[in-house]
């Protein structure tokens, strides 16, 4: 199990810390509420240690009747995770005869970062190459491994320990996030992850761990503490006032562009906000103008097995039948059984056209005027 402890410079919050520098101390003073989705994010890696350390000869106690979270969709993601790393070990293996594999492992990034630790999901060692596997269990943010701050300290913490050892000259990052389908990897030389470490990570360190610099909200806002109540992010958020709500037509491309790239942290903003309030009112708190009333709901049973006789016995039929949809079945049957029996009746339609910014992975689809621009300068 990872050790406990809390670091004022999390690894894992670096993302935040490095843009906004300050965030860093004004989240000390809030309380850590903690989640649903975190509880079950920490069920899925402690069942993910079990596996791995099971699979590669390890004793380990089996904790599944401890995990409130525990279903089927996570067991199937601890075995592909476990699966995962040890096609990585494999592959050291060809390149170094003795590869060190670490599970859970405590690093310390602290001639950096100002007491700067965290726990790194597995580490493999060999000549040549550090490899990183992080694993996510989370839906709603796509994790991308490419200069990923969290793997990056962890990449220094393990470089402490193994670098006079080893002939490291690469550090390979992995973030395995089964239920994206994300398997994403960066690699970056030893010098240049040194070279930033100098040039970045300690210089905004500093500033954090002291509590000094700008406040800068981006997507890193998302998981703050401090998100409800920072001025710079509602500062920024309120900018979009000077468009005066104008409607496309009156908008220039240029104006257009700039809300895009902005929208989306609106809002989640607006949202974060409305959910703040509701949370305050809940607590006694008034705000002026408004007030708590009681939602829309709809009719339900008060004992469905006891309306289903009924209906039964007036001779009808109470109950409806349709196919479990595909996550749904996948639940069910567990991925293994989900693939070898369903596979070649399930499809994946096109999905429906979204804008997204240059950054994205995604390829960009044609479009009819496009094509037809194409198909013109070929004539």
């Amino acid at each position: 199990m990872p050790p406990k402890g809390h670091a004022v410079l999390s690894a894992s919050s670096s993302e935040r810390w490095l843009h906004c520098p300050p965030s860093a101390r004004l989240c000390e003073t809030y309380e850590d509420r903690g989640s649903d989705y975190a509880a079950e994010g920490t069920d899925a890696h402690t069942l993910c240690e079990y596996k791995l350390r099971r699979a590669l000869g390890m004793e380990a106690e089996d904790p599944t009747e401890h995990l409130f979270w525990y279903n089927e969709e996570i067991n199937d993601c601890a075995d592909g995770y476990a699966v995962y790393v040890l096609e990585q070990v494999e592959a050291a293996k060809q390149v170094c005869s003795d590869p060190v594999v670490l599970i859970e492992q405590r690093v310390d990034f602290s001639r950096w970062v100002e007491g700067g630790f965290g726990t790194a999901d597995a580490l493999i060692i060999s000549d040549g190459t550090l490899r990183i596997c992080d694993y996510k269990h989370g839906m709603g943010v796509l994790v991308r491994a490419a200069k990923n701050p969290q793997l990056m300290c962890y990449a220094l913490g393990a470089l402490e320990l193994f670098d006079n050892i080893y002939d490291i000259t690469t550090v390979s990052m992995t973030i395995y996030q089964p239920r994206r389908d994300n398997v994403d990897t960066f690699e970056i030389p030893k010098a240049d992850l040194y070279r930033w470490a100098e040039e970045v990570l300690k210089p905004a360190a500093e500033l954090a761990f002291a509590g000094d610099g700008n406040f800068l909200c981006g997507e890193w806002c998302h998981f703050c503490k401090a998100k409800n109540d920072c001025r710079a992010r509602a500062d920024a958020n309120l900018a979009f006032a000077r468009y005066e709500f104008k409607l496309p037509p009156l908008l220039t491309d240029e104006e257009v562009e700039d809300i895009l790239a902005k929208v989306d942290d609106l809002v989640a903003w607006a949202s974060d906000i409305k959910e703040y309030a509701l949370r305050q009112a809940l607590s006694g708190k008034e705000w002026i103008g408004w007030k708590l009333v009681e939602g829309r709901s709809n009719r339900r049973y008060v004992n469905e097995g006891i309306v289903a006789g009924i209906v039964e016995q007036a001779g009808f039929d109470p109950y409806e039948r349709q196919v479990l949809g595909v996550t749904a079945m996948q639940k069910l049957l567990g991925k293994s059984r989900f693939d070898e029996l369903l596979s070649a009746f399930v499809e994946k339609p096109q999905g429906k056209p979204t804008l997204a910014p240059e950054s994205d992975k995604r390829p960009a689809i044609s479009t009819a005027q496009s094509d037809f621009k194409e198909n013109e300068g070929e004539n």
